[in-house]
């Protein structure tokens, strides 16, 4: 088997030298930083059909129609539709018939000058796995942990051409798609907390275990879904809501787990600080629980007790944060308003069993500080 490239330089090369692909890339905030790679390298005009970047707002809603909030989902979303339905419309009858399409786009607010307290932003590929195929598509949102605005830059141009080349040739194989992500750079750097794979190449791919191997691999701390089954960004869905939160194996979901959740929700409705507060409910699930002591998640069991989480109602949330001052921080950074965790008597034991803070300078005094 042919071992694959890691490196920025080599990814994009092998793209531009490989005559199939073929299409646009947009990119707003940040500058051009995944283009760039593409024209670094050489031999960008064999796949680099158009390059832009609409940053004046009005500019951008002239093309891809109004928006609300311009580093979101439905802007990316905007912003592939429409540059991949141009590169078709305009290229499809004089070279249809020997090039997979493309569009590759993002949007991002990295640092600036002014100071900005969340770098973030949405990323996403849609694109024709074979010639004259129905299209496919990977969309990611992606936090930037660098304190340097060129860090953060150079960041998101890696990234993007691990998409794009896990897009075009690792799309048979999702897991190891998922798992390039990250190729060169470091969690340290990176975090991608919501990847959702879509469309003809990706009809047999479900996206909760897509979510799940983000978490497995360090790509990112948790992963939720929504009632619905779908994956849903974290980030978007704990702004300005208070949070409940209930931790158990849910192996099944007992009276008991639904019971102590009301009742832990009537009481949280009746605080002031969250009165006429919208409330999020969540049922949450540790890795530590998942790998029950293994070194590998039992996906069908995995689901299985997801299935029964969604089958009443429940927004599910699966983290890496057994100690329970890390779920509180990670809650606490993603929302302003008042955090409830919901704990049975055997998690009060754990709670306070002070070997889960022997890696604490203060022990179990600097866990209940933090949390």
């Amino acid at each position: 088997m042919k071992e694959e490239p890691n490196d920025s330089h080599s990814k994009a090369l092998r793209i531009n030298l490989d005559p199939r692909w073929y299409g646009t890339f947009a990119e707003i905030g940040a500058g051009q930083e995944v283009v760039r790679w593409f024209f670094r390298v050489g031999g960008a005009a064999g796949t680099v059909a158009k390059s832009m970047s609409a940053y004046d707002m009005k500019v951008s809603d002239a093309i891809y129609g109004h928006a609300d909030r311009y580093v979101s989902r439905g802007r990316l979303q905007a912003m592939l539709d429409r540059e991949f339905d141009l590169d078709v419309e305009r290229l499809g009858q004089e070279r249809g018939e020997s090039t997979s399409f493309f569009a590759f786009a993002d949007t991002v607010v990295a640092r600036s000058y002014r100071g900005t307290p969340e770098c973030h932003g949405w990323m996403g590929i849609k694109f024709q796995s074979r010639v004259q195929d129905q299209p496919s598509q990977v969309v990611m949102h992606v936090r930037m942990l660098d304190e340097e605005a060129s860090a953060q830059q150079e960041a998101l141009g890696i990234v993007g051409v691990n998409l794009c080349y896990g897009a075009f040739f690792l799309s048979h194989v999702p897991e190891e798609l998922v798992e390039s992500l990250l190729d060169n750079l470091t969690t340290r750097r990176l975090e991608i907390d919501m990847l959702e794979l879509s469309g003809i190449e990706f009809r047999n791919v479900d996206n909760r275990i897509m979510a799940l191997k983000l978490v497995q691999l360090g790509l990112s701390g948790a992963a939720m879904f929504g009632p619905n089954r779908e994956v849903l960004q974290p980030s978007d869905m704990l702004h300005n809501k208070a949070v409940l939160v209930e931790r158990g194996s849910f192996r099944p979901v007992t009276y008991v787990n639904i019971d102590m959740l009301e009742c832990a929700l009537a009481k949280f409705k009746q605080e002031p600080a969250v009165a006429d507060k919208p409330i999020l409910t969540l049922m949450e699930l540790t890795m530590r629980n998942l790998l029950a002591g293994g070194t590998e998640v039992d996906r069908r069991d995995f689901l299985a007790r997801a299935e029964v989480l969604f089958a009443c109602g429940m927004t599910v949330l699966i983290s890496d944060y057994f100690e329970y001052h890390r779920l509180a921080a990670y809650l606490s950074w993603r929302t302003r308003e008042r955090i409830s965790i919901v704990l049975g008597v055997p998690s009060i034991f754990e709670l306070f069993d002070e070997k889960y803070y022997a890696q604490l300078p203060g022990g179990i005094l600097e866990n209940f500080g933090r949390l």
